[in-house]
């Protein structure tokens, strides 16, 4: 509301934008809102405090208290019974469709996330890069934009030659169908301890590599079962963290792709010759290594085979933006890519944008391996899922469907631990203190949204129109909150930022819990009707907000 009356004043600044400058003051006296003048400065070639003065006298609106000018910013104090039967009735109305933004036009955005390896368990790892770019997929979505979801298969390379020999050598088809992770990954295991006392081993993988590059059927044959008993295996991970995918598009689905991209570099000159290898200079743009296209051996690299993609997703797709939601440790790799690409005169690579991310850690150390073995995901959500039963079996062991709210608990608690710290923050992994019922949890959020729904339910609540405020200050903290639900999908769609959401809906829960703890909601009186409205209100916005960051909510727990 806020951002519609400023607009009004200022209509060369949009919406949406305004809503980006808002701030909370940090004291209640400063008033309910800000609003920054800066950015008005240069348009206006005044200075901010002037334009905030200026500005002040033409402010009106029917839910607006009065406005003050402190300095460059204009302070907004809210007529309180106005502004929240406003916010309220708003919600109710939109229901899952509040704080959607036209910001996207209905423009394409590509997302690579995800990307396992075939024949390998799914780290930990990818884990992050699945969870923080599903997550923003649907903030995008939520701001207009139309999404591609592409999890990139790492299901080409040397090692698959090196599978391909240990299976011929040791490898039995019923135990690899029955148990395809652990058992591909027991022989590459068994061929690396077998090769380090024999190197002939090596030649053989070489060979079957070279056998699968030339199309040989038996290796082909072999190196699609792999990849097919590994996605029937990641897609139940998949479903258990609620994700789907557009594309399968991995690595080997652009083999015969960057051939075009190294005669295309050579055609614009930008090929030049370092130690027998083929590479393109950077370094006089940026502080860069040289981006390695074909070794000397006449082999392509992942940065051509990341040019192909790129190359191949602008043609198909016509995107907007190009996200890459992967480990930041792969950041060089991406600005060479984009360098390449600007280089080579492809305007539109100013638009791919690498969204990395930290460590997931276990006690100060890379979630990778625990006493020696990998740390499979799919055990981790098992564990949690578990915890999450025996927790509602101690706390309401009279619960229907217990089993199917434990498996949300369980995985929502493993998101939420994830995605409400910032990206490139590393995090510490602790099943015990992610499935926890206070503090900032999944479970906490959840058993909030659960809260409330009881609360409508005991009260017999049916959608009204809503024709009051409410006096108590509680609920007036929580109002406030619930009107800045856009603005924060706003910034975290501005940022690839999920932890912007997940905090929000933690400082919601808050409130409410806050506000319930002081306020009978079901007492009959005057107010009642608007208590359930806020509640109704609340609900909305926290299943939104958990929808938006990839988690379900249960009505009850």
């Amino acid at each position: 509301m806020a951002a519609e009356t400023l607009h009004q004043a200022i209509p060369e600044l949009t919406i949406t934008h305004i809503t980006s400058l808002l701030e909370k003051p940090k004291h209640t006296h400063h008033g309910d809102l800000a609003f920054p003048c800066f950015e008005l400065a240069k348009q206006k070639r005044k200075a901010p405090a002037h334009i905030a003065l200026e500005l002040t006298d033409t402010l009106k609106s029917p839910w607006l208290d009065k406005t003050e000018a402190v300095g460059p910013y204009i302070n907004f104090f809210f007529k309180k019974d106005i502004f929240q039967q406003k916010v309220v009735q708003t919600i109710l109305e939109l229901k899952d469709q509040y704080g959607k933004l036209d910001i996207g036009n209905g423009e394409n955005i590509v997302l690579d996330l995800s990307s396992p390896n075939i024949a390998k368990p799914f780290s930990m790892g990818h884990l992050r890069s699945t969870v923080i770019g599903n997550s923003i997929a649907n903030i995008l979505e939520k701001c207009g934009y139309q999404t591609v979801r592409i999890n990139y298969l790492g299901d080409w390379g040397t090692q698959f030659g090196k599978l391909i020999a240990a299976y011929l050598k040791w490898g039995e088809e019923v135990k690899v169908k029955s148990n395809p992770i652990p058992e591909l990954l027991k022989l590459y295991v068994k061929f690396h301890e077998e090769a380090s006392n024999n190197t002939t081993l090596n030649d053989e993988g070489r060979y079957w590599f070279k056998q699968l590059e030339d199309g040989n059927e038996q290796a082909l044959s072999l190196w699609r079962w792999f990849r097919e008993e590994s996605l029937k295996e990641f897609n139940k991970i998949y479903q258990l963290l609620g994700v789907t995918f557009n594309s399968y598009n991995g690595e080997a689905f652009f083999n015969d792709k960057m051939e075009a991209v190294v005669r295309l570099l050579e055609q614009k000159g930008l090929l030049v010759e370092s130690e027998g290898a083929e590479v393109v200079e950077l370094e006089e743009s940026t502080p860069l290594p040289p981006c390695l296209i074909k070794k000397s051996d006449g082999a392509t690299l992942y940065a051509t085979r990341d040019l192909a993609a790129a190359l191949y997703r602008k043609q198909v797709y016509n995107f907007s933006k190009a996200l890459y939601i992967v480990g930041q440790e792969q950041s060089v790799h991406f600005q060479q890519v984009k360098a390449v690409l600007k280089k080579a005169d492809f305007a539109w690579a100013e638009e791919m944008h690498h969204v990395p991310f930290g460590l997931l850690l276990k006690e100060g150390k890379k979630m990778s391996t625990r006493k020696g073995k990998v740390v499979l995901l799919e055990e981790v959500i098992t564990e949690a899922i578990q915890l999450a039963l025996d927790n509602i079996e101690s706390k309401n062991p009279n619960l229907p469907n217990k089993g199917e709210v434990a498996k949300l608990v369980g995985v929502g608690a493993i998101i939420f631990h994830d995605l409400k710290n910032y990206r490139l923050n590393s995090v510490e992994f602790s099943l015990e203190d992610m499935l926890k019922f206070e503090g900032e949890t999944g479970p906490y959020v959840q058993y909030t949204y659960a809260r409330a729904n009881s609360i409508l339910k005991k009260g017999n609540w049916t959608p009204v129109a809503v024709n009051s405020g409410l006096k108590d200050s509680y609920s007036w903290e929580l109002t406030k909150l619930l009107h800045e639900f856009p603005a924060m999908i706003e910034k975290a769609n501005t940022n690839f930022d999920p932890s912007v959401l997940a905090k929000h809906i933690v400082d919601i829960c808050q409130s409410f819990n806050s506000w319930y703890g002081h306020v009978k909601f079901l007492t009959e009186d005057d107010e009642k009707t608007t208590r359930l409205a806020l509640v109704a209100a609340t609900v909305i916005t926290i299943k939104e907000s958990l929808r938006l960051l990839g988690i379900q909510a249960p009505q009850e727990m």
